[in-house]
């Protein structure tokens, strides 16, 4: 859910003309071809948590180097960019994704994003890491409330009550459903906390940040994905996971467990593309929608692959916290077509 809704005010915070040339998009698109967008949103979305969460825990494979998996699977993301852009250059009626470029002067000023968005990916994948995936959505469901209290800290915007009322169910809902974890982690819980706080952060600074390469979204991925690359790198090479991973080659000398790393890469980028797409052919509100139903589908789907025990507190907490991001992305979307 973070991402659709950071990625549905990348959509929205664009000029007027391109509000307009999204209507008329979205009315021409077919039954068949939404379809088709939102069920690959649905395939990718939750294709990228139940991998990372094998790979980062499961008994088969168990590599617990948070850091050097999303470093990973940036430079998969990346190398993925640069090929499109240049399948693009080879064929226009393809292209997608503009030519790769990379000016240090836009990238210094990119940075700030590029700092909250290392923090996010990392704090995500610790999360992930220390929590069973039934409760993920819920250890990860402040970012409403910490979106919230930044747009006034930063923006000085004020929130209507409606949407404060929904912050409110969120943060029971995390409360309740934290009480009910049977597996319940101070780790987890820290990290999708900051997850969430960074999140946060990050929707508004693409906002800020947009205006700097055009509004063009992939533009933005391009500088972001490198300058990420960069300072992750950087990051990892003083933490003790490159040694600890040099000093066990030969137990992650596994096929199977860097194809998964690859896979997890490749649906890491596709999680970009589905988002974009989803708003390009749907709408908002049809976004916000498919969000929610995945947050479903992927807390049945845990307990159903991963054997998670749920709780009648925690299945509560599980409720509130999914229902209190619909009804607040829901108030966000009538005030948005109300202005």
């Amino acid at each position: 859910m973070s991402v659709q809704r950071r990625q549905s005010k990348l959509a929205m915070d664009k000029p007027p003309s391109g509000q307009s040339d999204q209507s008329s998009i979205t009315k021409k698109s077919s039954p068949n071809l939404i379809a088709l967008v939102v069920l690959f949103y649905f395939v990718i979305s939750l294709s990228v948590v139940f991998l990372n969460k094998i790979i980062l825990s499961s008994a088969k494979y168990d590599f617990p180097y948070p850091l050097f998996v999303t470093w990973f699977q940036l430079l998969v993301a990346l190398f993925l960019l640069i090929v499109c852009s240049e399948v693009g250059k080879w064929n226009p009626s393809i292209s997608l994704i503009p030519p790769y470029e990379f000016d240090p002067v836009i990238a210094i000023r990119i940075a700030p994003l590029t700092a909250i968005y290392v923090h996010m990916l990392v704090f995500n994948n610790l999360c992930l890491k220390y929590v069973e995936v039934t409760f993920y959505q819920v250890a990860r469901s402040l970012s409403i409330n910490f979106t919230i209290l930044f747009t006034y800290i930063i923006l000085g915007q004020k929130t209507s009550p409606s949407a404060l009322l929904a912050c409110l169910i969120v943060f029971l809902g995390f409360a309740i459903g934290s009480l009910g974890e049977i597996n319940f982690s101070w780790s987890g819980i820290i990290y999708g906390v900051g997850s969430s706080a960074f999140v946060a952060l990050y929707g508004i600074y693409v906002k800020k940040s947009l205006p700097i390469v055009a509004y063009n979204e992939y533009k933005l991925l391009h500088y972001n994905t490198t300058m990420a690359i960069i300072l992750l790198g950087s990051i990892l090479l003083c933490s003790n996971e490159v040694g600890a991973i040099w000093q066990n080659l030969a137990a992650y000398n596994n096929s199977k467990l860097w194809t998964l790393m690859v896979l997890t890469g490749i649906t890491g980028f596709g999680i970009n593309i589905s988002v974009f797409l989803q708003v390009k052919f749907t709408s908002p509100l049809t976004n916000t929608i498919s969000g929610t139903a995945k947050s479903c589908l992927q807390t049945l789907l845990a307990t159903l692959i991963f054997q998670n025990t749920i709780t009648t507190t925690n299945a509560i907490g599980i409720f509130l916290a999914i229902f209190g991001s619909s009804y607040y992305s829901y108030i966000r979307y009538r005030e948005m077509i109300s202005k």
